[in-house]
């Protein structure tokens, strides 16, 4: 073919020693030669576009770019494990990574992600310390460019719809539902070994949202068994030491215990140790559950010592995440009933802690789940989100708290509740949800 005049001479990407060492010169940690191969593709074609047009060559980024993980609190063990997967699923799908640790401080984590904005980062994933920067952060987003998710703390009844695309995905597990449901076995346990009893309660952070919807579920959880008693409660911040020592205080003020509701698997290993040091056995004189399904919990549930805890994954929000700033920064556009959505925690018990633990904890370096499949622009047609979702209802969710003065529904999600879309979208999830959470890996060699 006659080489046009004005076109740029390209390399020769069918020869694999000039792609290796193309991708030795750039940043290309995790990309593979088929994904160098595509990019190198859009490269060429809009050099060759632009020099048809008579316009300078134009530069090609992978449109992946850089993603940080902006993580409330690092020291709490879900993180640590959520990062270990943001990192392997990031590899997997070729986007560079960093973690940044909040520190507990709302106004640090907005100065970190201004930082990474100038530093040319294009995607960000929250977990935030409170509510009180989402705002601020989605327009730094907007002004940017910078496709952002946030999982957990929020501001109630402040959704994507009130700030635009680049705010892709709020996305957290139903959690009335899944404190609800590890609250039942702790209650039914006390119920049929021990005929009721009182209970106390180690909460999380005062007035963060996923604290007020994981008490709700609790709360509902007493109804259904009346010979129990919720007693008292304390907060243990989601960590460890405050959850000592506010384990120990309610049992000087409370001397007949019998079981702990835990806000999470963290404040778990807490109350844990301050049962030991009182001389306590969990799991025989008193019952602990938890929730998140961390790494510590799953083994002390195989131990006996505690309960039950609400698995939900720490690598799940990982892969949920990458996935979708993947599809959002190669041109895929959600549907509105796809950018708040739930995913299902399994209550997990001595009864199937073991099957958690070969998939998620002991899993000898292989990765809980195919992190490329749960792409829509990667698997088009065979995608699968590897958990059960479903769009999330903001009433269910936010209920309790007060609707801010002159609040209205977003157009876009009272649109998709009527017109169909929330039903068609649960049932097409529904659909490609093949790989199952509760089951082995897929990507475990046979």
């Amino acid at each position: 073919m006659t080489r046009r005049p004005g076109l740029p001479r390209l390399p020769d990407f069918s020869d694999r020693k000039v792609v290796d060492r193309h991708m030795e010169r750039l940043d290309t940690g995790g990309v593979s030669r088929r994904d160098f191969l595509a990019l190198a593709s859009a490269g060429a074609a809009a050099a060759a576009g632009a020099a048809a047009l008579g316009l300078p060559n134009v530069a090609v980024a992978a449109p992946s770019g850089k993603l940080a993980f902006l993580t409330a609190y690092y020291r709490n063990e879900y993180n640590a494990i959520a990062d270990k997967a943001f990192d392997a699923a990031t590899k997997a799908l070729g986007i560079s990574y960093t973690v940044l640790d909040g520190n507990f401080d709302s106004q640090l984590q907005l100065n970190q992600f201004e930082q990474q904005a100038v530093a040319g980062t294009t995607a960000a994933i929250f977990n935030l310390a409170d509510g009180s920067a989402i705002r601020r952060i989605a327009k730094t987003a907007s002004a940017n460019k910078i496709f952002v998710g946030n999982v957990w703390g929020t501001l109630a009844w402040y959704t994507p719809f009130d700030a635009d695309e680049y705010y892709t995905l709020y996305a957290v597990p139903d959690e009335v539902a899944a404190h609800r449901g590890v609250t039942r076995e702790l209650l039914k346990t006390v119920t049929e070994k021990l005929g009721g009893g009182d209970i106390i309660g180690v909460t999380g952070v005062p007035g963060h949202l996923t604290d007020i919807s994981r008490s709700r579920g609790r709360d509902e959880a007493f109804k259904e068994y009346p010979k129990t008693r919720l007693v008292g409660e304390l907060p243990g911040k989601w960590n460890r030491e405050d959850s000592l020592k506010a384990t120990e205080d309610l049992l000087t003020r409370h001397k007949n215990v019998v079981g702990v509701v835990a806000q999470n698997d963290d404040v778990a290993q807490g109350v844990l140790a301050a049962l030991r040091a009182a001389g306590i056995v969990p799991g025989k004189d008193v019952y602990v559950v938890g929730a998140d399904g961390t790494s510590n919990a799953a083994r002390a549930i195989e131990a006996g010592q505690q309960l039950a805890t609400s698995a939900n994954s720490p690598a799940y929000a990982a892969g949920l995440f990458t996935a979708r700033i993947y599809d959002v920064t190669h041109g895929w556009v959600p549907r509105a009933s796809e950018r708040l959505q739930y995913w299902r925690s399994i209550t997990t018990t001595k009864s199937n802690v073991n099957a958690y633990l070969e998939r998620y904890v002991d899993n000898k370096g292989v990765d809980p789940f195919d992190y490329r499949r749960i792409s829509k622009v990667l698997h088009p047609a065979d995608w699968d989100p590897q958990a059960e979702i479903t769009p999330l209802d903001i009433d269910h969710e936010w209920g309790p708290v007060a609707k801010p003065e002159g609040w209205s529904y977003p157009k876009a999600y009272l649109d998709a509740k009527k017109n169909g879309e929330w039903e068609k979208v649960t049932a097409e999830y529904a659909e490609h949800y093949k790989i199952k959470f509760d089951g082995p890996s897929p990507v475990k060699p046979a």
